[in-house]
């Protein structure tokens, strides 16, 4: 049962906090229910979960009108967590609370112009790629200071971290160093005044959220460990 299966991962969360000396609520579960029907949702939010995690646009618009009782308001939350094309930003600033993956000053501005015709203030991190998959998406090193300086004053929109998608590997001690990684790019960007102290570090899945905790994550995404084996796309 995703009860179950969701205090099995708070505990994990409590553990991997306690041992990197953090405190256990300053870490956010956001359940990444991508394929899986609003009824399962329903059901890990009954069991206490308030954050979700949509890969595609146009699921996520489908799953918030399938919601909206949850989402009035602002309870429930839907995170975009999968790459937003540019002509798809005015559906992701009307149905996401966050955006996950704002890789370019391009983007950043139409999903400004999107909120603020929605009426809207969305939260967005800046997906980082660090390890340069041809698969993956994201703003370069050399490129995040500058998206991270266009991304201030854009009105409809908060700055709010960074988030990385490591390359996978069955080890999670493997990927420590990609998470680490984001958390210094996170401290340079603060210093800098191009961040708030404390931002958002969006890391760490099913099989490595603990050690994206131990490197400082805020936001876990995890799927499989609440939901199970995926679904085909829906």
């Amino acid at each position: 049962m995703i009860v179950d299966r969701v205090r099995a991962v708070r505990e994990r969360i409590s553990r991997a906090a306690q041992r990197a000396g953090r405190r256990p609520e300053d870490v956010t579960l956001v359940a990444v229910s991508k394929t899986f029907p609003a009824e399962a949702m329903r059901e890990a939010y009954a069991a206490g979960l308030r954050e979700f995690g949509e890969n595609k646009v146009q699921e996520g618009e489908r799953k918030a009108a399938e919601l909206r009782d949850l989402r009035e308001g602002a309870d429930l939350r839907l995170h975009l967590i999968g790459h937003l094309q540019s002509n798809k930003a005015k559906k992701a600033a009307a149905c996401f609370d966050v955006v996950h993956s704002v890789d370019s000053a391009e983007l950043a501005q139409k999903l400004s112009r999107a909120a603020v015709d929605a009426g809207r203030v969305l939260q967005v991190l800046v997906q980082v790629d660090l390890a340069h998959e041809p698969t993956k998406h994201g703003a370069g090193e050399d490129a995040l200071y500058p998206l991270l300086e266009a991304l201030r004053g854009l009105p409809g929109l908060r700055s709010s971290g960074l988030m990385v998608l490591p390359p996978f590997d069955l080890e999670p001690e493997a990927v420590r160093p990609w998470f680490r990684r984001l958390r210094e790019l996170r401290e340079a960007a603060t210093a800098r005044g191009l961040l708030l102290e404390g931002a958002e570090l969006s890391m760490g899945m099913s099989h490595d959220f603990e050690i994206a905790i131990e490197e400082g994550a805020t936001l876990v995404r995890v799927g499989t460990a609440l939901f199970g084996e995926r679904r085909q796309a829906a």
